[in-house]
């Protein structure tokens, strides 16, 4: 389904029941917790994204969602839903040269004294290699266009592999906004957006359902559109931190006489505050919002310098990693941007690849590793996995048990580690001898990387 683009997206419109479709394919808490344990809940986001105001769902098939408004013809309201998925969470199965898998999503938006919009969609999603099956990153991006009228709506997504028993599903409330003459959008966090020039005319536009950038990499993209001002306008725009200081400013110009009319504001996320922000066009009381996210990955609510470095201990470029470390806080956005240029392989995208790789793998981790009482990440089988990624073979003697040895081959390393239970309460530790293979091998693939 689709052309092969780095993230799978997935689009189709829809006003009432469907008008048409098509598809493309691209791949603060209340107490501060302990470090160990703040590091640990980076895993699981969803609660943070719910409080951005997504519709966020966690295991066994995580997804987070956003809804979007825009004005429609007559009264009605365009209304744009949009999930984020990894790889990861669906189950693939070998078909010829891809590796496919399959998913269904149920929607409904349900008014108050209205009878519901419901839908439910089956999704492909395929891919070249086995590798690209574990992507733990937003690889998966699905889409949903319908038409509705203003109103409150509770909206409901449920997710549901079609080749597993794994669902889950998220609910929130959106209020699809009237459009009167001189207002407009809120910002509407995209990748892709393309002006509108009638209410007739499609939404075009590719939606950042998790509303992330990542720091040092991508632009932040809003778009936002104003209607049918009646001569030349001057709407102000504001971006808010966490702490409600105002960290840029500027102003939307529409020239008037039109039915629509659309701006774009790129933000660069490293000249802007890490953390959550909130992005407002217009003045009270019309004035209309929405929440982003700038962390050190997209994938992960990383916003603190600290948490950052200690999540990079098994990446290697250790002297990088120390001159960040102790470098002052005015140097270390700069000491950033060099560290993610430096260790990006590939130059032609914007992302780098290394760095998703790697958090990908601690996520894989956390969800593979469940048995010793820590972090899986932060156990001897998270570190070589992290590291040298999974295993060709496994072999476990007496699992469940006192004693109990696990063997990893790795074939094109010609390597073979063991992690025993010394002690019996369930910690499996790398062998000494084989804590010195591990070590002699991942220098030796460090160098030749």
């Amino acid at each position: 389904m689709g052309c092969l683009m780095h993230r799978h997206v997935i689009a189709v419109l829809l006003g009432g029941a469907a008008l048409g479709c098509g598809s493309w394919k691209r791949v603060g808490s209340k107490e501060a917790p302990a470090p160990g344990e703040q590091l640990t809940q980076l895993v699981n986001v969803s609660s943070f994204y719910q409080r951005l105001g997504r519709l966020a769902a966690p295991e066994p098939l995580p997804f987070v969602g956003t809804v979007a408004f825009a004005a429609g013809p007559g009264d009605s309201v365009i209304t744009a839903l949009g999930l984020s998925l990894e790889n990861r969470a669906l189950a693939f199965q070998r078909e010829g040269n891809l590796f496919v898998a399959r998913y269904r999503v149920g929607i409904s938006f349900q008014q108050e004294g209205a009878r519901s919009v419901d839908l439910t969609r089956e999704e492909v999603v395929r891919v070249p290699t086995f590798q690209e099956t574990l992507r733990a990153d937003e690889s998966v991006l699905f889409q949903q266009i319908l038409r509705l009228t203003p109103g409150s709506y509770k909206v409901t997504v449920t997710v549901r592999d079609a080749s597993s028993t794994a669902e889950s599903r998220a609910q929130g409330k959106f209020v699809a906004p009237s459009f009167s003459a001189g207002s407009t959008s809120a910002p509407i966090l995209a990748y892709q957006a393309t002006g509108r020039g009638a209410l007739t005319d499609p939404l075009s536009v590719v939606l950042n359902s998790r509303g992330a950038v990542g720091y040092g990499a991508d632009t932040l993209l809003a778009y936002v559109e104003g209607y049918s001002f009646p001569g030349p306008a001057t709407v102000p725009f504001r971006v808010l931190d966490e702490q409600q200081n105002v960290v840029y400013t500027d102003s939307l110009r529409f020239r008037g006489g039109r039915p629509v009319e659309s701006q774009v504001i790129r933000l660069a996320p490293d000249s802007i505050s890490l953390g959550e922000l909130k992005l407002l066009v217009g003045t009270p009381p019309n004035e209309r919002s929405v929440s982003a996210l700038v962390s050190f990955s997209q994938e992960w609510v990383i916003t603190n310098f600290n948490e950052m470095l200690d999540l990079l201990r098994y990446f290697g470029h250790d002297s990088r990693v120390n001159a960040m470390r102790k470098a002052p806080a005015a140097e270390r956005s700069r000491l950033w941007r060099e560290f993610y240029a430096e260790t990006d392989p590939s130059k032609i995208t914007p992302e780098n690849e290394a760095l998703n790789q790697y958090f990908g793998r601690i996520s894989a981790a956390n969800s593979r590793f469940t048995d010793e009482g820590v972090a899986g990440w932060r156990t001897d089988r998270g570190e070589v996995f992290i590291a040298l990624g999974p295993p060709d073979e496994t072999i476990e003697t007496s699992p469940g048990t006192a004693g109990r040895v696990v063997r990893w081959t790795y074939l094109s390393y010609r390597l073979s580690l063991f992690f025993q239970d010394e002690t019996g309460f369930g910690r499996l530790r790398l062998t000494p001898g084989s804590r010195a293979e591990f070590e002699r091998t991942l220098n030796r693939v460090r160098r030749q990387s």
